[in-house]
């Protein structure tokens, strides 16, 4: 089970954190991503991290701004999220596949997530 928390409105330039808890097996066993979809626009992968060595992987257009961490001893992973933009706004979902897959590839959709959390809304504006 995947379960977002975190999301919320703030102004331009704001801050905000979101958590994913990963339930049924430790963090170590999963590569997990964070996704986003805007209104009317596609899916797309924000961030993605190896449960195990903690290897990641972000989109160019977070770059410098978005974080994603992990912390084994609470099997949750975090994206925090910095100077937001308007754009940024969107349903923000966390995914988990079993361990193996490759970093890039969860996040440039190459492949099908094993798990899906329910998403957490972000909105960005003035």
């Amino acid at each position: 089970q995947v379960v977002e928390s975190g999301g919320g409105s703030v102004q331009p330039g704001g801050s905000l954190r979101l958590s994913c808890v990963i339930s049924g097996m430790p963090l170590e066993y999963y590569v997990i991503g964070w996704f986003r979809q805007a209104p009317g626009k596609e899916r797309e992968g924000v961030s993605c991290i190896s449960g195990d060595d903690g290897s990641r992987y972000d989109a160019g257009s977070v770059k410098g701004r978005f974080t994603i961490s992990r912390d084994p001893a609470k099997n949750t992973v975090y994206l925090q999220m910095n100077n937001l933009e308007p754009e940024d706004t969107g349903v923000y979902y966390c995914a988990a596949v079993y361990r193996g897959a490759q970093v890039s590839a969860l996040c440039e959709d190459r492949l099908e997530p094993n798990h899906w959390g329910q998403g957490t809304l972000v909105t960005v504006s003035a």
